[in-house]
């Protein structure tokens, strides 16, 4: 299989194998007008199986949602042909409108256009705490 090269955009490797058609749904790119390439299940040395995006002439997505989603993932952001930044993820301290408290007392529940805030509490659990009514939920 040949997937070509870009020449401005981004890449999205070391996507846990399987999560790749999540990421670009949750991304909103899985309706994006682009050029999009979503390889499953290719061979990493690293990981074993991974999943790969390569998303042309587009640099500009939510890094905080995708460090949520998959804080192994990296992104390579690309121009000329080269890659010109290299951006390893990791999990978020503080997100805000990418998880929605399930609580239904919570103010989030009664007022819809309060923000979701959410905060890191466990890093090793992936544990996040609503801002409002401490309610922990893990993405």
């Amino acid at each position: 299989m040949e997937v070509n090269s870009i020449e401005r955009g981004i890449v999205i490797d070391h996507i846990k194998a399987g999560c790749g058609q999540k990421l670009l749904k949750y991304l909103g790119l899985d309706t994006s007008p682009e050029m999009i390439a979503l390889i499953m299940n290719a061979t990493s040395g690293k990981h074993g199986r991974k999943d790969i995006i390569k998303i042309e002439n587009i640099t500009d997505i939510d890094l905080t949602a995708l460090g949520l989603l998959d804080h192994s993932a990296t992104v390579n952001v690309i121009k000329d042909g080269r890659i010109v930044e290299k951006i390893k993820l990791s999990l978020p301290e503080k997100v805000v409108n990418v998880i929605k408290c399930k609580n239904p007392r919570c103010v989030t529940s009664l007022e819809p256009s309060i923000p979701h805030i959410f905060h890191l509490v466990d890093a090793e659990t992936e544990e996040y705490s609503c801002e409002y009514c401490d309610e922990i939920v893990t993405p």
